[in-house]
């Protein structure tokens, strides 16, 4: 298969849809698969056609985590090797879904786990299936969390249950995920789709330069103070008054009608 039978692109509707389509593998990502998303992201955030993203996968599994057995041949391990191996690998996967200039959906269709736990809670938005689940698989096989794992999960549940679901990891089903906050909505399975695509959709209708900077906003707040956080919101606000959508929400709001966003 090459890298495009293996992440299925389409846009539709102002939305790109990314799929993992390695059903047989349970989607764990491979290295073809992995610079395939991040190329996509990429395109995403400079297309202005493009004004959501959703990433989803075939078959029963979102995304089982890293499939090493696709990577570049190298030679013999180094010092220094596996910390490269992670930066230009895992991590850049991550940042790529971080730093998309589009909201990005995750459309969790079964298991997440490892990589692919952290690829679906890097996104803006995570719908899950029921039969969905996330699993920090690492101390399974006596890793430390990578692909941004210890960075993503305590600025979503804290870090007691951080650590709490890195050291033991145990499954968690798509309810309880919801309940920790991991997942903003789950549904049936059958459902997964159609809800991905009514809120991509959405987001494609809004104000895509002002959803990208506050997206950016949110994403700093956690690692900065409130000084910094407060000057960046003021820059932000600077810089986005300079759209058209801002103009046209402004003007729709004196107007008393609803506003038309074009995205610019």
């Amino acid at each position: 298969m090459t890298s495009s039978d293996e992440v299925l692109h389409r846009t539709d509707n102002g939305v790109s849809w990314i799929t993992l389509n390695r059903p047989e593998a349970m989607n764990a990502v491979t290295w073809d698969q992995r610079e395939r998303v991040i190329a996509l992201l990429a395109e995403a955030s400079a297309d202005p056609a493009v004004r959501a993203v959703v990433i989803t996968a075939t078959g029963k599994g979102f995304c089982a985590g890293a499939d090493l057995r696709g990577a570049p041949a190298t030679a013999e391990r180094v010092a220094g090797d596996v910390a490269r191996m992670i930066r230009l690998g895992a991590q850049r996967l991550i940042t790529a879904v971080l730093d998309c200039e589009k909201p990005v959906i995750a459309a969790v269709n079964g298991t997440a786990a490892g990589i692919g736990a952290h690829l679906a809670l890097a996104c803006d938005l995570v719908i899950a299936a029921e039969p969905a689940r996330f699993i920090e698989v690492f101390v399974r096989r006596g890793l430390v969390p990578d692909g941004g794992g210890a960075y993503l999960l305590p600025r979503l549940v804290g870090p007691q249950k951080a650590k709490e679901l890195m050291f033991f990891g145990d499954a968690v089903p798509a309810a309880e995920a919801e309940r920790l906050g991991l997942v903003n909505k789950v549904v049936a399975a059958e459902a997964l789709e159609d809800t991905a695509r009514e809120w991509a959709e959405r987001l494609a209708q809004g104000p895509t330069r002002a959803i990208a900077m506050t997206k950016q906003l949110v994403n700093a707040s956690l690692d900065g103070d409130r000084a910094t956080a407060l000057a960046a919101e003021a820059t932000a606000q600077e810089i986005n008054m300079t759209t058209a959508d801002a103009n046209e929400g402004v003007a729709s709001f004196v107007e008393r009608r609803t506003p038309k966003y074009l995205g610019r």
